[in-house]
């Protein structure tokens, strides 16, 4: 039995694929609302057309995850701390993070957040190019799971499915911070295109930031391949070129002009919480700085572009 923290979009397709693959699996909702609603009609809120395999069990008892011994931990990044330190019955489980983001607090990525709780059991990453959609719906799909412990082979398997192929690594680090650093350059890629500044932009924007995302992740300790795999290049082609993407739309809202839908968009904390790490390592981060300061409405679009293009010329 597998359980899952939290009934969002991406948290249920998780729970639809392992499911109809034959795992039993607690899905835990916090909105009361949502989960009668689930329960009654069998229907996800947030996958319109998903129907909930009679294998899913939709529980408000957080304690009934604890159970299962595999928790899946599918929240925003900045509600794993408080969460974790609000069900330490958890922390004996082995937990596998499904959040892609850099904890704007500590500077901290998921398994270091796990570590600071005092988890017992394995800590693991979830992460690579995937959209809710396309996982609940059946579409073939391949993400890394990242886990430097003895389990990590067992949790390989336990988590794949006919339809769902993950690649393990043991970069940890590399892993997370590619799935929390392509969030930030999916936002410049969208503000880029909302502008109406091209493809070419977009092209040379993506490239760019990618170098940014390997610099500090390899400051951090990672490995340049990590980046070059799915849960970096791989993850970032996919944020930085699909309107799926909540990060890109919030670019291309604000490159438009226009008020960023209401949805959860990891990138903004990441660009605040990634400058602070690239100052603290002096890792040159400009696309980065960019969008954390447009983001917090320190600089507008023009004034951006501008500094960017007028950078001293230098070799690639």
């Amino acid at each position: 039995m597998i359980g899952i923290a939290g009934a969002g979009a991406f948290g249920t397709a998780l729970a639809v694929t392992l499911a109809a693959d034959g795992r039993q699996v607690q899905l835990w909702a916090r909105d009361a609302e949502a989960r009668q609603q689930m329960r009654d009609s069998r229907l996800a809120p947030r996958l319109p057309g998903v129907t909930l395999p009679e294998r899913i069990t939709i529980t408000e008892n957080v304690s009934d995850l604890a159970k299962t011994g595999v928790v899946l931990l599918a929240m925003p990044m900045q509600a794993m701390r408080g969460f974790l330190a609000q069900q330490p019955e958890l922390l004996g489980a082995d937990l596998v993070a499904c959040s892609k983001g850099i904890d704007l607090t500590t500077l901290q990525g998921p398994t270091e957040v796990m570590a600071a709780a005092e988890a017992q059991g394995a800590k693991a990453v979830l992460t690579g190019p995937s959209f809710a959609a396309d996982i609940a719906r059946g579409l073939p799909t391949a993400l890394t799971l990242a886990c430097d412990c003895p389990r990590a082979e067992a949790l390989q398997h336990l988590l794949s499915t006919a339809t769902l192929r993950l690649y393990r690594s043991d970069d940890v680090i590399g892993a997370q911070l590619g799935g929390a650093l392509k969030n930030v350059i999916a936002i410049a890629a969208g503000l880029v295109v909302g502008a109406g500044f091209g493809e070419s932009a977009r092209a040379a924007l993506i490239t760019r930031g990618y170098a940014e995302m390997t610099r500090l992740a390899m400051a951090l300790g990672a490995r340049s391949e990590t980046l070059a795999g799915l849960s970096g290049l791989g993850d970032l082609i996919l944020t930085c070129s699909s309107g799926q993407s909540r990060n890109f739309s919030h670019g291309l809202a604000l490159g438009q002009g226009k008020t960023a839908p209401e949805a959860t968009v990891e990138g903004v904390a990441t660009a605040q919480a990634a400058t602070r790490l690239a100052r603290e390592k002096n890792i040159d981060m400009p696309v980065t700085a960019m969008v954390a300061r447009l983001v917090a409405g320190e600089t507008t679009l023009g004034e951006a572009v501008r500094e960017l293009m007028s950078r001293p010329l230098k070799q690639e």
